[in-house]
């Protein structure tokens, strides 16, 4: 341990730059800029994703649409966990702003892409950069301002959200059918230009040193092992079967790669990713929770929509709208508890009513049918809503408050990983449910008729698509729609019990602030360990 902290990152001037409280307004500043780059990180995909049919039409190469969007998702979670700990050996604010500059180089070369292959690579570029996005907006966010505080500015990190859901497709249709599609990637050109100026100049954070070496190895097998946790997630079930031998081989090399790295990380100067973090119980849990959040959003999101398309007749046209109450319900509940946390300094109930609020919301989802009216089910996302508000900034405020200020890239990255990983299993084990209990009911009702009727894929049959084929087969449908998301909500509840259970085992550790003679930091941290 000795050995690990000499060679480690020290920061100069530390106690004077970053532990001293900092006015309001220079928060406020700094704020601006880490606003912009999280709109920056949350849109780009939503955007992309209403270009895409134009995109291909453009540039051919339909057989690798789903590389665009995969490519970018590889590299951004990644690079994630790099970007965290570059800041805290490097300094924050330069990897910070090397991480934007990476993301807008990697849009300008997209928005220039002249065939589908070079879009696939400049989007592999632009995710590097966007991995350190989050992270850096995160571990800045908790450099500057106490755990204590941190309510004060949550509700706008979750308005950033709520506003990129709803009008990321809403900018992207506007942008295609207006401008072009190669717009889509420059609009990221003058927001990113905005955060980078104002970021240097509002942004003073002490320098920081390290005379450790880069833990490469460790870098390169986390970095297999996320690839592969990735692409099994991506292609199991729709490009490969699950039991195939490329699953299977990609299983077995993220298993073993993690354990390498598992092995690797207890043996070197600087890791990576300290596994000894895991020994604080608190950070442990909200890890765990802040998994299922991201499989129970990201799934969520992607099923919900289609639901409200096929079943309620709801127009695709405005997609992002359709997913405003969830939205809505996140928001308010989120400024809300930010609120409650930074008068009162209190958190550890917020976790457990959010997991139980969460899970009866997707008890309510799974209880929708063909005759479920919109303003049931936009009635019922608005219970999953305020769930996951509860959650959203707890998972990350608790985590950054269960370690020490130099291993808070590391903590912010991991707590982003986590919550991202989730998300591809979510999609993934939803993706899988789904299309099984829908063909399941196709069959069912119509036998081979199903697919004499022209119903191929039933997983992924389009509003229009449907609309062409006979009333008794659009019938069948809605009820396998139906069913499938009664299955889908109904396992996501199982998962979300999970959640409810590690957030009755967290701590109530004091949070770091400013106010006077609260518990110094090492002892709020020792309080938390197992």
């Amino acid at each position: 341990m000795s050995q690990s902290k000499t060679a480690g990152p020290v920061p100069e001037d530390k106690t004077a730059e970053e532990e001293q409280p900092r006015s309001p307004r220079e928060i406020r500043l700094v704020m601006v800029g880490l606003v912009v780059t999280m709109l920056l990180a949350m849109l780009d995909n939503l955007i992309v994703g209403t270009a895409m049919p134009t995109i291909v039409g453009d540039l051919g190469g339909a057989e690798h649409l789903s590389w665009v969007v995969t490519a970018y998702t590889l590299a951004t979670a990644a690079s994630t966990p790099i970007w965290g700990k570059l800041g805290d050996m490097y300094g924050r604010k330069g990897t910070f702003l090397t991480s934007i500059v990476i993301f807008l180089v990697g849009s300008a070369l997209s928005g220039l892409s002249q065939n589908m292959n070079e879009l696939i690579g400049f989007r592999a570029v632009q995710g590097l950069g966007a991995g350190g996005l989050m992270v850096g907006v995160m571990s800045i966010m908790g450099a500057l301002v106490p755990p204590r505080d941190r309510g004060k500015y949550q509700g706008m990190f979750a308005a950033v959200m709520a506003l990129a859901t709803i009008g990321g497709p809403l900018a992207g249709g506007f942008i295609t059918d207006h401008l072009s599609w190669h717009w889509t990637f420059y609009i990221n050109l003058p927001l990113g230009v905005i955060a980078l100026a104002v970021v240097v100049v509002t942004l003073k954070l002490p320098k920081v040193r390290s005379t450790a070496k880069i833990d490469y190895l460790g870098a390169i097998l986390l970095t297999v092992g996320i690839t592969s946790l990735v692409l099994i997630t991506t292609w199991g079930g729709q490009q490969y079967e699950w039991g195939s031998k490329q699953i299977l081989g990609l299983a077995a090399l993220a298993a073993a790669s993690l354990i390498a790295f598992c092995y690797v990380e207890q043996r070197v100067e600087e890791p990576m990713l300290p596994l000894t973090l895991f020994k604080n119980l608190n950070f442990t849990l909200v890890s765990i929770i802040g998994f299922i959040v991201g499989f129970v959003m990201f799934g969520s999101t992607v099923f919900l929509p289609l639901y409200q398309q096929i079943v309620q007749g709801a127009s695709a046209t405005n997609s992002g709208l359709l997913l405003m109450p969830m939205m809505l319900g996140m928001l308010v509940v989120s400024l809300v508890v930010g609120q409650a946390v930074t008068k009162t300094g209190k958190y550890r109930i917020f976790p457990i009513i959010g997991t139980i609020v969460m899970t009866v919301g997707l008890i309510l989802l799974s209880t929708m049918g063909i005759h479920t009216s919109s303003f049931t089910s936009a009635c019922w996302m608005v219970v999953l809503g305020a769930g996951m508000g509860f959650l959203m900034q707890i998972t990350m405020l608790v985590a950054q408050n269960s370690v020490e200020l130099k291993d808070m890239g590391v903590a912010s990255s991991t707590a982003t990983l986590f919550r991202t990983i989730g998300g591809s299993f979510g999609v993934a084990l939803f993706g899988a449910l789904f299309n099984n209990r829908v063909t399941d009911t196709m069959k069912e009702k119509l036998g081979e008729q199903a697919a004499g009727g022209g119903v191929k894929d039933p997983g992924q049959m389009s509003p229009a698509a449907l609309r062409k084929l006979p009333e008794n087969i659009q019938d069948a449908y809605h009820h396998a729609v139906s069913n499938g998301m009664h299955t889908v909500f109904l396992w996501g509840a199982g998962v979300a019990v999970i959640a409810i259970a590690a957030a009755v085992f967290l701590r109530e550790v004091p949070l770091r602030g400013t106010g006077k003679g609260e518990q110094p930091a090492e002892a709020s941290l020792e309080a938390a360990a197992v």
